[in-house]
């Protein structure tokens, strides 16, 4: 069965870019480039992926694209522009002679403001967005899921993924108000979810294949297989796992679903909503 991974990062390690890779995560604090990812590829039969941003720069963009360019197993990339910007459309238009650049991300989870979501400016940029078709990542830590309900409620048409089943306390193996949240916005069929992240959420040095259950099933329950996708979140995961660690735990998971099923969280999902 085809499959593709629709969450993963590139980069050329700087330690002040790239300050949020702590010392604590020294195994990340190197290059990652497609000849990394392609070698892991081959061994575990994916096909492609979607590279997502993970500096917030046009600089960043660019980047991601070029690599695209050059390596055909990056089939799309989530890229990042100053959605606040008054200027947003302008660039948006700039972007849109990329075909392979499919949508956005902002870094929320790393933003003071619970509510920053619901900025004014910020609600425009997603406006744009929609007008010209791009995809828009969720990046959020579960005390800002209030405002994502809302967020989302605004916007019935533009297409939402949650990155990181919104990051839950795995470690400290908290469900609430996670669950009730992520059911919540399960209800608004223009937003799917990424099983991805979740390794690091764990504790990375002694987590079981259990710890992961509950949310696991909890997501696949509430969005259902029609609006779930695969991402390993490589490199980052590797802090606490290596790639087959990562897949093992999804394989775990969807093995009950039937054959079909199973090809919509591995591949058919991160193709129809991002139009690889």
């Amino acid at each position: 069965m085809e499959r593709i991974d629709a969450h993963q990062h590139f980069w050329r390690y700087h330690p002040v870019k790239d300050a949020w890779i702590t010392d604590d995560m020294a195994v990340i604090q190197r290059d990652f480039m497609p000849a990394d990812l392609k070698t892991v590829y081959d061994t575990h039969g994916i096909s492609g992926c979607v590279a997502v941003q993970a500096g917030q720069s046009e600089e960043e963009t660019l980047f991601l694209l070029r690599l695209a360019d050059e390596y055909p197993f990056i089939k799309g990339v989530v890229g990042w522009v100053d959605l606040q910007d008054e200027r947003v459309e302008e660039r948006l238009a700039f972007f849109s002679r990329y075909p392979k650049l499919k949508g956005f991300r902002h870094i929320v989870q790393g933003e003071e403001d619970p509510r920053f979501l619901l900025r004014p400016a910020f609600l425009a940029g997603i406006e744009a967005l929609g007008r010209f078709g791009y995809t828009y990542d969720i990046l959020v830590k579960p005390h800002q899921l209030d405002a994502v309900l809302e967020f989302v409620d605004g916007f019935p048409r533009q297409r939402f993924v949650i990155d990181h089943l919104a990051k839950p306390y795995i470690k400290a193996r908290v469900h609430e108000p996670w669950a009730t949240q992520m059911a919540v916005l399960a209800q608004y069929p223009n937003v799917c979810c990424k099983l991805s992240g979740m390794v690091t959420e764990a504790d990375w040095n002694t987590w079981k294949p259990a710890d992961f259950s509950y949310y696991i099933q909890h997501v696949l329950q509430s969005f259902g297989p029609e609006r779930v996708m695969f991402g390993s979140d490589w490199p980052v995961c590797l802090v606490a796992a290596d790639y087959k660690a990562v897949l093992s735990l999804v394989e775990d998971a969807v093995g009950r679903f039937t054959l079909a099923e199973q090809a919509l969280v591995w591949h058919k999902n991160a193709t129809d909503f991002y139009k690889l």
